[in-house]
């Protein structure tokens, strides 16, 4: 099928049904401003380079103290080392967290690229600090695993000359031509553009260039752009899939029966790039990460969780912990998560539905003692309950009719037979 440059057209090419069977990537916001690290605990570390343009007083006073005033943004790219980065060991970290696709910040508001770029001379990785092409050690380190290799990249560049004259030329020009560049040299699987809200579509030039990515890119048959393509572009749903940001509740709300594939973006703490003001009070628990992960694919959705590494490569402990603990989780109950599809939204609080293969799975907040009513199910004594991840034999789990409703009956087990915590699925 030819695809047209009209949002009509462009909107009529389905999600690629592996985005949809992936439900759990990882975001990555690595680059300059990694080397200070800092912002209000409530703000976005990434953007530290305009804090210090806006005169946002404590960001400025930090500045100030640690580097001087005559510190400018750019001289970041001399601590930007990345000594201790390893490829292979953020991949290997990924796969034993369950993620099936990563998002690196190929490019961010600033400009400055993690790849070998001929239109950011001496604005990247490879020209001027650290010396190394990061875009292409991820999806070289990504051939092979279960991680799929995808970009960020930002429309807009905060303090790029010609963005500042004519952000129609800039788009031409400049953007283009490094997009093209970027995904025919590195072929990633998504495309998460941002930055969009800058400008109206028609300047960005976007129905034209995801007419060219539909139809004639090496990657058109799989990747899986989103709708951030101009000032009111994600309101109006176009583009790709639908993208939210620490705001996927309000969107639900919002959107009752929509059926396009959406992705929520968010770190584990209040910040993309890591932000070393944050405290553990900052970062999602364990358990509430299970839970949102559950309440997004049981609602049709993906969670795209975000981590920050250091500016010397390394994952700070605490994300790689929780990254670890969603994995650990996953390996139990992954049967219910992964290429599965909605099935119905539960007005019962501490229980969330998903189906995949004719099998309808329910995950339960409440420990499984006792007998849990599904008020939303009504029975099927063809149901078959068994509780994942329960060891040994035997199962203490029994389907019981109650009103018409299906209910599960379990008997008692010692809890160390159970390989699970925080939300506990059943496959009915």
């Amino acid at each position: 099928m030819t695809y047209q440059p009209t949002w009509e057209s462009i909107n009529s090419r389905p999600v690629p049904a592996w985005f949809e069977d992936a439900k759990f990537g990882v975001f990555i916001h690595w680059g300059l401003y990694s080397v200070p690290a800092f912002s209000r605990r409530d703000q976005y570390a990434e953007w530290y380079a305009k804090h210090l343009d806006g005169k946002n007083p404590e960001v400025l006073a930090f500045h100030h103290r640690v580097y001087g005033e005559k510190f400018a943004y750019a001289d970041f790219v001399r601590d930007f080392k990345a000594e201790l980065f390893d490829a292979e060991e953020w991949v290997s970290l990924f796969e034993r967290a369950g993620a099936k696709y990563l998002n690196l910040t190929s490019k961010h508001h600033d400009g400055f690229c993690l790849f070998s770029s001929p239109y950011a001379k001496f604005w990247n990785s490879v020209d001027v600090g650290p010396h190394r092409d990061f875009c292409f050690e991820l999806r070289e380190a990504c051939e092979g695993s279960s991680v799929k290799f995808g970009v960020y990249h930002s429309l807009y560049e905060w303090y790029h000359p010609l963005y500042l004259k004519d952000p129609e030329r800039f788009a031409l020009e400049h953007l283009h031509p490094m997009m093209v560049d970027l995904i025919e040299r590195y072929q990633p699987n998504t495309l998460f553009t941002d930055g969009e809200w800058d400008q109206p579509h028609e300047v960005w030039h976007s129905r034209e260039f995801l007419a060219w990515l539909y139809n004639e890119s090496s990657v058109k048959d799989f990747i899986v752009p989103n709708d951030r393509w101009g000032k009111g572009t994600r309101e109006m749903q176009l583009g790709g899939n639908l993208t939210t940001e620490y705001s996927w509740q309000s969107f639900l709300e919002k959107n009752p029966g929509q059926t396009k594939p959406f992705e929520e973006c968010r770190g584990i703490g209040h910040s993309f790039g890591f932000n070393r003001a944050e405290t553990c009070e900052d970062y999602l628990t364990p358990d509430e990460l299970v839970e949102l992960l559950v309440t997004l694919v049981s609602a049709g959705g993906n969670l795209l969780l975000n981590v920050g590494p250091a500016a010397d490569g390394s994952i700070p402990a605490i994300m790689q912990e929780r990254l670890l603990q969603l994995g650990d989780w996953l390996r139990v109950n992954g049967e219910g998560i992964y290429s599965s599809r909605k099935y119905k939204t539960s007005t019962q609080d501490g229980v969330w539905y998903t189906q995949k293969n004719n099998q309808i799975y329910v995950f339960l907040k409440k420990f499984p003692f006792g007998t849990i009513v599904l008020e939303d199910l009504p029975c099927d004594p063809a149901f078959s309950p068994k509780l994942l991840g329960l060891r040994g034999k035997g199962s203490p789990v029994s389907l019981v009719n109650a009103d018409g409703k299906a209910a599960l009956r379990f008997e008692p087990f010692p809890p160390e037979r159970l390989d699970s915590q925080w939300v506990y699925g059943v496959r009915l």
